[in-house]
Parts: structure tokens; C-alpha cells; sequence
């Protein structure tokens, strides 16, 4: 089942700091999930948000990738470089050419 998250506060920042502190604003949005809303001359023009804040919030996780996820991390598969997936692959692929031919 799909966890609940906490919604983070989105804080208001004038267009003209969000150019001079693009880098730390970056940091944040990527390491504390904080959410930014720029703003030029009082309006409203644009939010700089992290990625994985994007895909939870704006396209949620089916249920069923979400249950697939819980069992990748309970089995440790989450953990699987590309490179082991890829040997899996392989072993698998070599198998059941093997069992083809015998």
C-alpha cells in the first residue's frame, strides 16, 4: 500500500533571489524536499520543486508498482546495481537457451 507523505511548506522567494541562490535552492528542493514558489513583482510565476516531490505529487504511484516496490526492498532487490539486473538477465536467458537445446 502506498505510504502517506507529508506534504512539505512551499516558501515564497522573489524572482531576484531565486536567480542569485539557484544552486542552494537546487540543494534543497533535492535534499530536504522543500518546495519553492517564485514570484515577480508580487505575482505568483513559477514553483522549482525536486524531482521525486514531482513524481509523488504530480503522478502518483500505482498501487501496483507501489506493491512491487515494497517487495524489491524486502528482498533487497532494490539494492541490484544495472550491471547485477543484467547479469540476472543473462543467467536466465543462458538457462533456458540450455534447457532449448537439450
Amino acid at each position: 500500500m502506498p505510504k502517506k507523505r507529508i506534504e512539505p511548506m512551499t516558501k515564497n522567494v522573489s524572482a531576484l533571489i531565486a536567480r542569485t541562490q539557484f544552486g542552494q535552492i537546487l540543494e534543497r528542493v533535492s535534499r530536504n524536499e522543500e518546495r519553492f514558489l517564485i514570484t515577480k513583482n508580487g505575482q505568483p510565476k513559477a514553483v522549482i520543486l525536486g524531482i521525486e516531490d514531482f513524481m509523488q505529487s504530480i503522478i502518483p504511484t500505482p498501487e501496483a508498482l507501489a506493491t512491487l516496490q515494497e517487495q524489491a526492498q524486502k528482498s533487497g532487490a532494490d539494492k541490484l546495481s544495472l550491471e547485477d539486473i543484467e547479469q540476472e538477465i543473462q543467467a536466465v536467458r543462458r538457462l533456458k537457451t540450455n534447457r532449448a537445446y537439450a
